[in-house]
């Protein structure tokens, strides 16, 4: 279940091609995108929502990330996942364990923590939709419909705060029934981080007994 809630928070946004746009929602879409270039880098707080009706399943977590450029690490469900820019470290603590894998251009799904803020420039047509109050903040919503039709995703709605153009909310739904939610709690830029956030160990973590396993 850890490797499933994980595996589709990373997953969230991995398609291609962009067009049929509502030019509302592009201007929108384009100011957010601004806005995340903006910033040297970026900690997130989030909540994450799982349901799958089928298997009567529901979960629901909390994590943190921490993006520079395009480097990240996310904490998520006691495991750390760490992209140095060239490779990526999973670290397991439960299991001592560590996955080291290379970052290959062929495969984006596994830099999605890097595009967590701007997903929707590729693969998405998108239309206005419904605009809500959260505790006195405008939360205007964006439905973004996958343009590739044999997606499993069925589509995502991107709540957008009108006043700082910053993501609040992702709800993505399946063809499969599922539906998974990010709320963004948190959210602060330019912050002053270690040197080393986004350097792996590998010797601290051999010396401590954890298995480095090379893919």
């Amino acid at each position: 279940m850890k490797k499933l809630i994980l595996v589709s928070l990373l997953t969230f946004a991995s398609l291609s091609a962009f067009s049929q746009q509502d030019s509302q929602a592009q201007q929108l879409l384009n100011e957010v995108t601004k806005k995340v270039r903006s910033y040297n880098n970026i900690l997130i707080e989030f909540k994450y929502f799982m349901i799958n009706p089928e298997k009567s399943i529901k979960q629901e977590t909390r994590g943190d990330v921490t993006l520079e450029g395009n480097k990240y690490v996310l904490n998520m469900m006691g495991t750390t996942r760490i992209f140095d820019g060239n490779k990526i470290y999973t670290i397991v603590p439960e299991d001592e364990e560590v996955t080291i894998s290379t970052y290959t251009a062929d495969n984006d799904a596994e830099i999605t923590p890097n595009k967590m803020l701007t997903f929707y420039e590729k693969g998405y047509n998108a239309q206005m939709d419904i605009q809500q109050n959260v505790k006195g903040r405008k939360i205007q919503y964006i439905k973004l419909t996958p343009t590739d039709s044999k997606s499993t995703v069925k589509n995502v709605l991107l709540g957008i705060d009108a006043q700082t153009k910053h993501i609040y909310k992702m709800i993505q739904s399946n063809k499969e029934g599922m539906q998974f939610t990010v709320t963004i709690n948190s959210f602060k830029t330019n912050q002053p981080l270690s040197k080393t956030l986004f350097t792996f160990d590998e010797d601290r973590y051999r010396n401590n007994g954890y298995y480095i396993n090379k893919l």
